[in-house]
């Protein structure tokens, strides 16, 4: 396992990624109810970092 042991992450470094997904999937869930156009694409970079996110994991996991 890589990265400092479990004991020693406070909240921020356990919550920080979660956090940023979320965020980044609340702006792209606004961004394709209110625009067209360049929110378009706003709206699909921020749905796709969830699946990014799960793609990677599960790639990573494997190995």
């Amino acid at each position: 396992m890589n990265g400092a042991p479990r004991s020693s992450r406070g909240l921020r470094g356990i919550f920080a990624l979660p956090l940023l997904i979320a965020v980044a999937s609340l702006i792209g869930l606004v961004a394709a109810l209110l625009g067209d156009g360049a929110m378009d694409a706003l709206s699909w970079l921020g749905l796709g970092m969830p699946v990014a996110a799960v793609a990677w994991a599960m790639r990573t996991r494997r190995r």
